[in-house]
């Protein structure tokens, strides 16, 4: 490794003798006449100004961001899992303007031409007519779709979104290395790179004359917008679903230019027109921002084995009832054999010279091309024709010539004799390097920049900045994520000073008001409900593992009594409700040690189906898949869970007062994500949801802990009643009213009846009652809906009983009409659950029988 600079030196003439020692950094930070470039020197003074202990913090600082704002990456085959977490370097790389000028205005003419060109070949073909662009090219490409031949977007627009990535070779020059056109990722990464380092290097951001990235982002939702036609159209990002490896930007891009994030299955098409999925029924969508590669667009008329796009999507596009950004089938030109005909097809097509070079390219298809490649093949990097890499995962299947043995090289010779239009050769280039912070130190890592460009009237709008990435080799041949490279923010400077634009419309447009409506997405409002519900679930688990461990350090394991109440609150974990059942069924008693196990493995065993590690986990999933609908807050309290749960590890024995501390700790988070719901969150039909679910568990979790607990037996004895009050969290509201002991008779009408607590059931409905008048109503408005028909009945039979007869045993302690009850009342509640599902989730029909199965629970004897 070489060796490396200290920002803090002593003298600042030290620090040029020490960047003369890396070679890469001083490409980077001295020009070409020996003198420090201006631009990083100011910058490099700004940090020597700042505490040694500051700057040394800095990438704690972004981790620890990183995580809160759940900035992640997936790598598929990965064995840290499938998510990974960003990786940010806050050294930014610097661009000084006039360098920046030229990028801007090579990239700008690059997607002029690449729009040019998918407009020829996509329509008239006088490219392949007039012999300036091979057929093989075209026809053999396997991202020319001929059923997208002859549909023409908005302005012929094909490319509203394009990216380049580019390199800089040691002497300074920047050559493009790759063409982005299918479904360009990255700029969401870029965007919260600059949230991040902002942040981090706060002083040196807002002096430094940094151009910002938010006019990008309003030119890219305003040409969407004009896209449509319309001053106020539906547009929905498609994304291919959390497995993806850049869903995080999906839902970070989604949330930040105000756009549904969907999934295939939440769209259809009926009469060539696409429609949106919602819980108000289906909703004409105008354009669809999609990060999908076109062949799994459409199972009709693409690849009929996906499951990611919409059947019917193509027609709807020829038809012009919709617009698709990027064009299906433009990742035709992210070939990249096409680089080698490019001078020509710009002469061609703009009539101008290239502004940016790219890697000296053959395409083996040609006889002199070939023969080049083959006599030149050390200098060459030689890859298959058709094969385009992605944002995180390498190239697989490139070939470095310099590195193949005789054996290899013979081989390769062949093949490429044999098939050479299944090979492209370019020339294998050097990349220089930038500064990265190394554990308090510069070094020197190789680096590549993603740009963007976004269609503007008859021109492209360019960010100032990009998605640059390093790698944490010293190799200077690639930058791949997969092999764990980094990235950093891009700062392109100003000479005068820059605006704090935030992401608005402008000034003289007439805003659209809105409140809250029912376009909510079926699947999010599916994804909220269970966030709910899991997170409900959770926090109860935690309660009554929390009052186990309290029962375990009050009461001996040894007596019997106490053994079984330990034993059946156990149960309650995995099996509310008929627990007495359950236990004779299994026929057995636990050990003390056994309990003391059991309770071990639901606190830390990760492995432990119904344990708190693998709640805390399902809540994070599917919060993740609501990423784009809850607030930072929210979701920066959810983390902190979910990495308070990662930090703990099986323990060799229980340590009582260890265990209650870390409950304790969790349940005040959870605690806090649930006053985040109520006080922060605007009551939108998502908040809805995700409430619903709440009261649809917790009434389900406290009528299963009644009937466990109180269906049989002497509860009062037992302990029971005292249990309950503290897992229902209202043994203040009972010593308030009742100056006794806990009776059987007032506990259970303060937690079954009582519509005033916020822990019983009968509130529970209540809530419920509420929500289901307020969801969207489908048929006649005047008549109630199926699922408020089975709330209105489950209300009645609980406001309706008598809490005294319900407590009422028979000869062998058995209390028959409360154990039938709440039997019903779950019953109901598991329908309840089932019609919500169909009817706003699913959209299936809903039958008759799931209603009237509710209201027989009720009604027959």
């Amino acid at each position: 490794m070489p060796p490396s600079a200290s920002v803090h030196s002593d003298d600042p003439d030290d620090l040029l003798v020490d960047y003369r020692t890396l070679d890469g950094i001083y490409d980077e930070l001295v020009a070409p006449d020996g003198e420090r470039r201006p631009y990083w020197r100011s910058f490099l003074d700004g940090m020597r100004s700042l505490p040694a202990d500051e700057v040394a913090q800095h990438p704690q600082t972004a981790l620890r961001l990183i995580r809160q704002h759940g900035v992640t990456y997936n790598v598929y085959g990965d064995p840290k899992g499938e998510q990974r977490p960003w990786e940010l370097d806050v050294m930014p790389l610097i661009i000084p303007e006039d360098e920046w000028d030229l990028l801007e205005r090579g990239l700008k003419q690059r997607a002029r031409l690449m729009n040019a060109i998918l407009a020829d070949l996509y329509g008239p073909q006088t490219l392949i007519k007039d012999g300036v662009l091979p057929s093989a090219l075209v026809y053999a490409n396997p991202n020319f779709h001929l059923p997208c031949h002859g549909i023409v977007p908005p302005y012929e627009t094909f490319l509203q979104l394009y990216a380049a990535d580019i390199a800089r070779s040691p002497d300074g020059r920047w050559w493009v290395f790759n063409d982005r056109t299918q479904a360009p990722s990255g700029a969401g990464y870029a965007l919260e790179n600059r949230v991040i380092t902002a942040q981090c290097l706060s002083d040196l951001f807002r002096e430094g004359r940094v151009r910002r990235l938010a006019h990008f982002f309003q030119a890219l939702r305003e040409n969407l917008r004009a896209l449509s036609g319309k001053d106020d159209p539906r547009i929905v990002l498609l994304t291919p679903g959390p497995l993806n490896e850049t869903y995080f930007e999906h839902a970070f891009l989604a949330r930040y230019l105000g756009y549904p994030l969907v999934e295939g299955a939440d769209l259809t098409v009926r009469d060539n027109r696409v429609y949106l999925k919602t819980i108000g029924g289906l909703q004409p969508v105008d354009v669809v921002l999609r990060r999908i590669d076109t062949e799994w667009c459409d199972p009709l008329e693409l690849r009929p084995d996906s499951a990611l796009g919409v059947a019917g999507l193509v027609e709807a596009a020829r038809a012009g009832n919709v617009t698709i950004a990027n064009a299906l089938g433009s990742g035709l030109v992210e070939c990249t054999a096409l680089m080698g005909f490019l001078p020509g097809l710009c002469s061609h097509l703009l009539g101008e010279e290239l502004v940016l070079p790219h890697i000296a390219t053959w395409w083996c298809g040609q006889q002199s091309a070939r023969e080049h490649v083959i006599a030149n093949l050390d200098s060459m990097v030689v890859a298959r024709t058709f094969q385009t890499p992605t944002l995180v995962n390498a190239e697989a299947g490139q070939v470095l010539g310099s590195a193949l043995d005789a054996a290899e090289r013979a081989a390769l010779i062949e093949r490429i004799r044999q098939r050479g239009y299944d090979y492209v050769g370019q020339e294998a280039i050097t990349l220089s390097t930038a500064p990265a912070w190394d554990q308090g130190k510069l070094v020197a890592r190789p680096m590549a920049l993603r740009m963007f460009a976004t269609a503007l009237g008859d021109d492209y709008a360019v960010m100032p900045g990009g998605l640059t990435r390093i790698s944490e080799s010293n190799s200077t041949r690639a930058v791949s994520m997969q092999r764990g490279s980094g990235s950093k923010d891009t700062w392109v400077l100003s000479s005068a000073p820059v605006d704090s634009f935030s992401l608005l419309r402008p000034e003289e447009s007439t805003p659209v008001l809105r409140r809250a409506g029912d376009d909510l997405p079926s699947r999010a409002a599916d994804n909220m409900y269970w966030l709910g519900r899991y997170a409900e679930r959770t926090e109860n688990a935690m309660r009554l593992l929390r009052s186990l461990l309290t029962r375990l350090a009050e009461d001996s394991v040894q007596d019997s009594t106490a053994n079984v109440a330990m034993q059946k609150l156990l149960y309650m974990l995995a099996h509310p409700g008929d627990v007495d059942g359950l236990m004779r069924r299994r026929g057995r008693t636990l050990s003390p040690a056994q309990i003391e196990h059991r309770i071990q493995a639901y606190l830390f065993d990760p492995a432990e189906p119904n344990g708190i590690p693998q709640l805390v986990k399902t809540v994070n999933r599917v919060a993740s898949l609501t990423r784009d609908r809850l607030s930072l807050d929210a979701w920066r309290t959810l983390d902190q869970l979910h990495q308070e749960a990662l930090r703990q590890r099986p323990r060799v024995w229980l340590d009582i007062g260890d265990a209650s501390a870390i409950l304790n700790d969790m349940l005040r988070t959870m605690s806090a994500f649930s006053g985040l719901g109520m006080e922060n969150t605007t009551r939108t039909q998502g908040w809805r949801f995700l409430d619903m679910g709440r009261r649809m568990e917790r009434a389900a979790t406290m009528a299963g802990l009644l009937r466990g607990l109180l269906s049989a037996g002497d509860p009062e004895r037992q302990g029971f009643l005292d249990r309950l009050l503290e897992l229902a969290d209202s043994f203040m509201t009972y010593r308030a009213r009742y100056v006794s002991a806990p009776r059987l008779v007032p506990v259970l009408d303060l937690l079954l009846v009582d519509e005033s607590n916020p822990r019983s059931v009968g509130f529970q409905l209540d809530a419920l009652e509420q929500h289901a008048a307020r969801l969207p109503r489908f048929g006649d408005a005047l008549d109630r809906s199926p699922e408020q028909r089975q709330i209105l009945s489950c209300q009645a039979a609980i406001r309706l009983a008598d809490v005294r007869t319900l407590a009422q045993a028979d000869s062998k302690g058995r209390r028959v009409e409360l154990d039938t009850l709440l039997a019903r009342v779950a019953g109901a509640l598991a329908d309840l659950s089932e019609t919500i599902g169909r009817h706003y989730f699913s959209h299936a029909d809903l039958g008759r029988h799931t209603e009237a199965a509710s209201l027989r629970r009720f009604f027959e004897p």
